[in-house]
């Protein structure tokens, strides 16, 4: 089956979410071997699975628009993480570090989501998916800014 236009405007929008989610995952499993406190680490580990079963989502209707999903982050994810690695070891507070990193990356994420969910309002299917990931974060978010606020 041919991949139609609308098709693949519609892939390379998923393709990039799906390119940041992974980045998402692999970063809230980075960070949570280097939080302090408990709670934190499980919250994190939380995150990471959330961003995985994101993935597989997305993957999934790529897969349903006849095309083929990328494999892994990019290369601007990556270069976060380093950062995020060198600012938790300079850090005297390294749970507070790794909050404020999750707010800007879940900020980040949500910008991300509004701007892709305007372009995919034609599939009810994809718009759906875009909508209540995107809603998901948001609360993530909701909930590292009050996890700042009590470290």
């Amino acid at each position: 089956m041919e991949i139609t236009k609308a098709n693949k405007e519609t892939v390379d929008i998923l393709q990039e979410l799906l390119q940041k989610n992974y980045d998402a995952e692999a970063g809230y499993k980075q960070i949570m071997q280097k939080a302090e406190n408990n709670l934190l680490k499980n919250w994190l580990q939380a995150k990471a699975k959330q961003r995985g079963q994101f993935t597989n989502e997305l993957d999934g209707i790529i897969r349903n628009l006849n095309a083929t999903p990328v494999t892994d982050g990019s290369l601007l994810g990556s270069a976060h993480r380093a950062w995020i690695d060198v600012k938790t070891t300079l850090s005297t507070n390294t749970d507070e570090a790794i909050l404020e990193e999750c707010i800007r990356g879940e900020k980040a994420s949500v910008d991300e989501y509004e701007k892709q969910l305007e372009k995919v309002s034609s599939f009810s299917d994809v718009n759906n998916l875009v909508y209540n990931q995107m809603v998901s974060i948001k609360t993530a978010l909701n909930t590292v800014k009050r996890l700042e606020d009590i470290a």
